[in-house]
């Protein structure tokens, strides 16, 4: 069978059926050609964990196999004249190999975010600055900061990077032999290199070098935005003059959709108010009551918009032809406000969002109830995070058991 361990989170992304390829950031637009050149649907593509690696995967099985073997065959038109009629390919999740392939890259992210999670409690770490050979003991944050503020060298900020230990030997083996790290061009000795990347301002990262991919969570999580715009977002912004003037600064005005219809709000109190006003379903009542920390309000909404989108009940799990008629229903029996056991909705794989973009995930704040971290930071920004082992999440997954059923 095809194998994921060929790596896949470069540039560009390869069609499945032939030489085609686009990079990641316009998936669309590969769809559509696979849509319009081979007839080939793919079911779900927004909840697929890592596109690349699955095109990858199934590029090599239709070269094993028939699309045949593997797809369902839509004929459209089939009343009528046979000229006109075309034969569609769909490939999705009812197929148990596609739907283990899922569950492995749905898996592989739950691995990542271990080995993130453990960086950045990590206490042990230990480096010397690249360019003062200052010794730096405790967090990574630690050494990062000082980098991106005495040297006005970042790489990002801490929690984006993941494997930091080998991402400094990848850079330090780069100056060691007298490589630029942003041109990579190669000088005589450190003195003319010291030189060149301070007059030239090439105290940066080469952005179209995707062998540092690796080292940023954005690529394992997020597909179609690059490490390098993330880096641009924000790793400037913790270092500037706390008294700035933002007299000018706007804010992009944020796009909330309802989670039972096509109703959308610039404001998240308002849509919270359609909510509860039109649909009667309260989400600040779901956190009081069941006193959800952040990433478990993160999963809930996930799961919620998961299940709405396959016109299920949430509640009762029963289905319906079309999200009107299971609206109607979420009304008629009650079930609006009420939810299956915890244990069915606080699951790993709803850590990831249903909709890219998802504007009501961003609006999610822990309990005011809970108490602060212990030794808080003022170097490093506080990011609310899940408290549950990770360790746990991975042996009682889901996943796992899917995973189990495979092997035997």
């Amino acid at each position: 069978s095809a194998s994921l361990t060929s790596s896949s989170d470069g540039h560009p992304v390869t069609c499945a059926l032939c030489s085609d390829s686009l990079p990641a950031s316009v998936k669309e637009q590969l769809l559509k050609h696979m849509v319009l050149d081979h007839k080939l649907v793919i079911a779900d593509v927004k909840l697929i964990a890592d596109f690349p690696r699955y095109m990858l995967y199934w590029k090599k099985r239709f070269t094993e196999q028939p699309i045949t073997d593997f797809c369902s065959v839509i004929k459209t038109n089939s009343e009528g004249p046979v000229e006109q009629q075309e034969h569609y390919f769909l490939l999705c999740d009812a197929l148990p190999e596609d739907r283990i392939l899922r569950e492995q890259l749905q898996q592989r992210r739950l691995v990542i975010l271990d080995q993130q999670q453990k960086e950045r409690d990590d206490t042990t770490f230990h480096h010397a600055c690249m360019f003062c050979n200052e010794e730096f003991n405790g967090n990574r944050s630690s050494l990062l900061n000082h980098m991106a503020k005495e040297h006005s060298f970042s790489i990002g900020l801490p929690d984006n990077i993941v494997y930091c230990n080998k991402f400094l030997h990848t850079l330090e083996w780069k100056l060691e032999n007298m490589q630029c790290l942003y041109c990579e061009k190669t000088f005589r000795d450190k003195t003319t290199l010291k030189d060149h990347m301070r007059k030239k301002q090439h105290r940066r990262i080469n952005a179209r070098n995707h062998d540092y991919d690796r080292f940023y969570v954005i690529n394992y999580l997020e597909l179609g935005k690059t490490w390098e715009e993330v880096q641009s977002e924000d790793d400037r912004e913790l270092f500037e003059d706390e008294d700035d003037d933002w007299s000018d600064w706007q804010a992009h005005p944020v796009c909330a959709v309802c989670l039972f219809c096509e109703q959308q709000a610039e404001t998240m109190e308002k849509i919270y108010t359609h909510m509860e006003e039109t649909h009667g379903f309260d989400l600040h009542k779901l956190k009081t009551d069941l006193s959800l920390k952040f990433y478990q309000q993160v999963k809930l909404v996930n799961y919620i918009r998961r299940e709405l989108h396959q016109c299920r009940c949430y509640c009762c799990q029963e289905r319906f032809e079309t999200k009107e008629e299971l609206v109607q229903h979420l009304g008629n029996t009650g079930h609006v406000m009420q939810l299956p056991e915890v244990s069915h909705w606080d699951q790993p794989q709803y850590y990831f969002p249903t909709y890219e973009n998802d504007a009501l995930l961003t609006a999610l704040s822990d309990s005011e109830s809970e108490p602060e971290g212990p030794n808080p930071s003022s170097e490093v920004p506080i990011i609310a995070e899940d408290i549950s082992n990770l360790k746990v999440i991975k042996q009682t997954s889901v996943l796992n058991k899917l995973l189990k059923d495979r092997e035997t």
